[in-house]
């Protein structure tokens, strides 16, 4: 389903919508381009609608028979998530992964895409416009940054572990009591950035772990082929494999090793 000129041309498509509908604003945000869906901590700009406008339009154009799940359009009507579920193949699609960094004018910011087909992800496009950055993965063939291959490796013996966790404003109570258990010798926890951009930092190495409480599929399916094809792994509260359709037992794991994602799930695991 993926070949190579049908990956060159969703990697176009995703540079040509952060070309005309994210840079532009990055850093030159009206106030009235900038409001919030569900409180203070969920915002979402006229980048985010546009160029997931812009993406559907095109994504859906290259694939015949293919159907879009996309964070603003999935907010404007909750009954499009149920397309992860069906038959035709899907593109996933977060236009700005990292939308507080962006409207505070920083870099960690990217734009997300995953094309997926019966729960199996198939391919994905990570990108960050800011840094320069194009991360890409397809089923079997590997994970890629700028073209050089990717291999998340294992963390150095001895070391701390950097695991990057879920922002507090998105986790429930009991959730609350599991990320505490990464608060452990040999440990080394920090709030999470944008989710696109920490599993880049798995699959390059640079982070050890992620542990997050939330599950919508625009946020992770990129990210979780990207580190599985660099060698990681990711595996939720239950020690199952993450369902990209739901029904996940939460927080899960992704790290660069399974040896490492066992660990920070025991560390997750709160004694009855």
């Amino acid at each position: 389903m993926i070949d190579e000129q049908l990956a060159g041309q969703v990697e176009e498509a995703v540079r040509a919508a952060a070309a005309a509908e994210i840079m532009p604003r990055w850093r030159r945000l009206a106030v009235d381009e900038v409001s919030e869906k569900t409180g203070p901590h969920d915002l979402v700009t006229d980048a985010d609608r546009n160029a997931e406008l812009m993406l559907a339009a095109e994504l859906g154009a290259l694939l015949p028979g293919s159907v879009v799940v996309g964070e603003e359009s999935v907010h404007a009507d909750p009954a499009g998530y149920a397309l992860l579920s069906g038959d035709a193949p899907v593109w996933i699609v977060d236009p700005v992964d990292g939308t507080r960094p962006f409207v505070r004018g920083e870099t960690g910011f990217c734009t997300l895409v995953a094309l997926a087909h019966r729960g199996e992800l198939l391919a994905s496009w990570t990108f960050a416009p800011a840094l320069g950055l194009l991360a890409f993965a397809r089923r079997g063939g590997g994970a890629w940054l700028n073209g050089e291959r990717l291999a998340a490796g294992s963390p150095a013996p001895g070391s701390p572990l950097r695991v990057a966790y879920s922002h507090p404003d998105y986790t429930s109570g009991a959730q609350k009591d599991a990320l505490s258990g990464l608060w452990a010798a040999g440990v080394a926890p920090r709030p999470c950035g944008a989710a696109g951009m920490e599993y880049v930092g798995i699959a390059r190495g640079e982070v050890d772990a992620v542990a997050f409480s939330w599950e919508l599929a625009w946020d992770h399916a990129a990210g979780l082929l990207l580190v599985a094809e660099a060698g990681g792994t990711a595996r939720t509260l239950a020690g199952e494999p993450f369902r990209l359709v739901g029904g996940n037992a939460l927080p899960f794991t992704a790290a660069r090793d399974a040896a490492t994602a066992e660990r920070v799930r025991d560390l997750l695991t709160v004694p009855a």
